[in-house]
């Protein structure tokens, strides 16, 4: 057994939410099938490379028919999308000089060894091989390189061990977004979300009266990607502000194809967060 896993960031500073991270998760034998269908996708929607930011009036329609492509594979479980993110108003305490200098790659660290509950994926397999491919990263060479270290550590993990669960450094690659049409899709979720949870759908221009048309866009898109994701889960209310539930049983975590992790430090000063929920 084999899962390819893709990683992006996104908001470092947001002014309601920060430090936004999300990936997607595919077995290494559908990985081919999935990427030529997304590849066959975009190119009859003529879109050369989906991104959040390129999201528009003119090209709304076409945006949201490749986001039911992308759903099609998460509702078979054949992607599966995770999403990470911090509440401001949740503040850590007990901060040393050092983690506020690394926070970056301390948050980041904690995405792949938690967010996809890999240490639950009991699949039938003795052994999972787990390829991490990170979007382009902020700092120097060196800093990237013990990043990975640590990321090829997660192999010495007990749980990690107990799943079977096989993290080699060779496969852990930092790669270009725009060769990589699933990192795309990670892209397109993570903008989403950082949109919608930062109010931004709110914005207008400076002395103007009305949100600007790709504003107006970006929030409908949004709402589409929602009505997915609330479609998965029908039998409870999904709020995109706060960690996604397991419902009384952990392997949830390895097993719901889309999941919200409110990441919450341990030593913290305790705040309640907001609940989010849309209509239509």
């Amino acid at each position: 057994m084999e899962y390819i896993i893709y990683a992006d960031e996104s908001i470092y500073n947001g002014p309601r939410y920060s430090n936004f991270y999300g990936g997607a998760l595919v077995r290494g034998r559908d990985i081919n099938r999935v990427i030529a269908e997304i590849k066959r996708v975009k190119s009859s929607l003529k879109l050369a490379e989906v991104k959040w930011h390129k999201v528009s009036e003119s090209y709304l329609d076409k945006y949201e028919a490749f986001v039911d492509h992308v759903f099609d594979f998460v509702r078979t479980d054949t992607l599966k999308f995770r999403i990470m993110f911090t509440d401001n108003r949740i503040k850590p305490t007990k901060l040393t000089e050092e983690h506020r200098r690394n926070r970056y790659f301390i948050l980041y660290y904690q995405f792949p060894k938690h967010a996809f509950g890999l240490q639950y994926s009991d699949e039938g397999d003795p052994m999972i091989r787990v390829r991490i491919y990170l979007d382009h990263m902020p700092g120097n060479n060196a800093t990237k390189e013990r990043f990975r270290d640590f990321l090829a550590n997660l192999s010495n993990n007990a749980d990690f061990q107990r799943a079977g669960i096989q993290i080699a450094r060779e496969d852990i690659a930092e790669v270009d977004s725009t060769q990589h049409d699933i990192l795309q899709c990670v892209d397109l979720l993570l903008g989403a979300m950082q949109f919608r949870l930062n109010q931004q759908h709110h914005q207008r221009s400076a002395g103007g009266l009305r949100r600007g048309a790709k504003t107006v866009a970006k929030y409908k898109l949004y709402k589409h990607i929602n009505r997915h994701i609330r479609s998965l889960y029908p039998h409870f209310q999904f709020n995109i502000g706060i960690s996604t539930g397991v419902h009384g049983d952990l392997a949830n975590r390895f097993r719901y194809p889309y999941r919200h992790w409110l990441f919450t430090p341990t030593n913290r000063e305790a705040a309640v967060s907001e609940a989010i929920t849309e209509r239509g």
